[in-house]
């Protein structure tokens, strides 16, 4: 049974930062993407990083320069540095590790709360 597990999330002033991290419990097999999504109140989730195995990254454009991901391959952990955050960041954050080639798997995390005060 694979679990993922976030924390970290919390209320931070405009400006301020937060770290998200997210723990895999249980065996994943070979190449994987991990990532993080983010889903605000009525609207849709959207992709917020992602970082192969092999240190890959990809951030939506409204993220890059300020925040960061990063993994940690040998204790299935994914990290996310967030700096200078803004209102329209806050959200519930979801870790995600995804595979497409066989043996796939598509494991969800239960999501963090991260609220930005303007």
């Amino acid at each position: 049974q694979v679990q993922l597990v976030e924390s970290g999330g919390g209320l931070v002033q405009a400006g301020g930062s937060l770290r998200l991290s997210c723990a895999v419990s249980g065996r994943i097999f070979g190449l994987n993407t991990m990532g993080w999504y983010r889903q605000a109140p009525g609207k849709q989730r959207e992709l917020v990083a992602h970082i192969a195995t092999g240190g890959t990254t990809n951030y939506v454009d409204s993220v890059k320069g300020r925040f960061t991901i990063s993994r940690d391959n040998a204790k299935n952990t994914v990290t996310l540095q967030m700096n200078s955050l803004k209102p329209e960041d806050t959200a519930i954050y979801y870790c995600n590790v995804v595979r497409s080639q066989f043996p796939s798997f598509n494991y969800w995390g239960q999501g963090t709360q991260v609220t930005v005060s303007s």
